[in-house]
């Protein structure tokens, strides 16, 4: 929308489309009229509230229609509600009770909302929103690490000049620095998949007080396990205040901002190849690339993935810093920051669609990497002064640092080094075979280890 203030619904709208039923106030609408329903489901299944009667197989579809049936429409309804509520979740109760007005549900209305507080319907709706969002960004994380596998595969042993502090250093291969963020982001994306999605039913302070003042001979802790867990597929948190504390919040956050960083990581380092010219970028007909130099090809999607990875991991950084703070038993300073949490998951997704289109225009110059392998023949010094080291030759390091550093070498240089070298004929003769492209240690089999993880 051209109006839109942020650039999530504007500009970048289209990317963020799917997130919409995830974190979008219908989003947490939705998952409260799930949660309302489930319990009210759960609680007239108990035998021992007799007060509310089990309902009937189609008494139970009918409340489970509510829920499919949910749309934007229903949950503008729910918005009229609260104009005259003031009250979020309350409306959401007089929502429920108003569809099953004139229904034989009419007569377990009260049992709507029972014993709850807000929060325990909110903590629940906003793991659910937490659940669905992961699977939005964790499909395209999953993309952006096989784009980089297969890269990686396919470059295994294209030999490539290293830099380490920015100088050149022993060779790699294009494949095995690909395939160290492919292990990288896996690694992340462990991370994230073991933190466990907590929530609570338990009332205004924690401790099941309206629940005992009502029932005390019911398990309660059993009755809301089965809801929290088997219902709804979280976790069941015991200890708490009027909130879930939000803990399991700040370990997801600060899991997903360790993914971004890792996606920043790799986005410097793509940006720095092509400024080096070992990439180039395949030109889209009717792209421009600058208002007033009209050869360039500027890496502008490593350079979007990694400004909105930034503002992914500052969102998760507050979020996983203020949320598990609360005075004594409840603030609502967690209600308006809670509402954000879309906001991260929204510039993480536009950063990995960016990160996934810059990947996708990359072609390998092969002739360059060639070219700057074959004007640093001084990183042989490496090898030459380790075999040396093996041999028993004095002081190799010092004499290969008097024949390199500053030096232009070229391999005229260490070919009559290595010749005067008194050393077995077959590190003699390895050594003078060797060349900056050929010394790439075991990376392709590094590469190959990426099968197994």
């Amino acid at each position: 929308m051209i109006t839109a203030i942020s650039p999530i619904d504007g500009r970048y709208a289209s990317k963020v489309g799917e997130l919409q039923e995830c974190f979008s106030e219908y989003a947490l609408m939705s998952n409260r009229v799930k949660v309302e329903v489930a319990w009210l489901l759960r609680v007239s299944a108990e035998r021992q509230i007799p007060e509310c009667r089990p309902l009937g197989a189609s008494e139970v579809d009918d409340l489970k229609a509510i829920v499919d049936n949910f749309s934007p429409q229903e949950a503008q309804r729910i918005k009229d509600i609260e104009a005259v509520t003031n009250h979020d979740v309350k409306a959401v109760e007089y929502y429920i009770k108003e569809k099953i007005k004139g229904t034989s549900i009419a007569s377990v209305a009260e049992f709507i909302h029972f014993a709850c507080t807000s929060e325990d319907i909110n903590n629940l709706s906003h793991a659910l929103m937490l659940k669905d969002g992961l699977e939005v960004i964790g499909a395209k994380q999953e993309e952006v690490v096989d784009v980089l596998w297969h890269q990686a595969e396919e470059f295994k042993d294209v030999p490539m000049l290293a830099r380490t502090h920015g100088q050149t250093a022993s060779p790699t291969t294009v494949g095995k620095e690909l395939a160290v963020f492919v292990a990288r982001l896996r690694q992340q994306k462990l991370k994230i998949g073991e933190v466990v999605l907590l929530g609570k039913l338990n009332g205004a302070v924690g401790n099941f007080n309206a629940h005992m003042a009502a029932y005390p001979d019911i398990d309660w802790l059993e009755l809301t396990r089965k809801l929290i867990e088997d219902d709804l597929g979280l976790t069941q948190n015991l200890f708490t205040t009027q909130i879930e504390p939000h803990d399991y919040m700040a370990e997801l956050f600060d899991a997903i901002s360790r993914w971004n960083t890792v996606l920043i990581d790799l986005n410097r380092d793509i940006w720095s190849y092509i400024s080096m010219g070992y990439f180039g970028q395949k030109t889209v007909k009717g792209e421009i690339g600058s208002s007033t130099m009209p050869h360039k090809v500027n890496p502008i999607d490593f350079e979007n993935s990694e400004g909105n990875c930034g503002l992914a991991n500052a969102v998760f950084q507050h979020l996983s810093t203020k949320l598990p703070l609360s005075r004594l038993q409840r603030d609502l300073t967690d209600s308006t920051v809670l509402r954000n949490m879309g906001v991260g998951f929204g510039y993480s997704l536009i950063a990995y669609h960016a990160t996934l289109k810059g990947l996708s225009k990359l072609k390998l110059n092969r002739s360059i990497l060639e070219r700057d392998l074959n004007n640093a023949w001084e990183v042989l010094a490496e090898p030459i002064q380790t075999v040396m080291r093996k041999a028993g030759i004095e002081n190799p390091y010092e004499k290969l640092k008097d024949l390199t550093r500053g030096q232009q070498i070229t391999p005229e240089v260490i070919t009559a080094f290595v010749a005067e070298l008194e050393l077995p004929d077959e590190d003699k003769n390895y050594l003078l075979n060797l060349t900056p492209a050929t010394y790439v240690g075991i990376a392709s089999i590094i590469v190959g280890k990426l099968k197994t993880m």
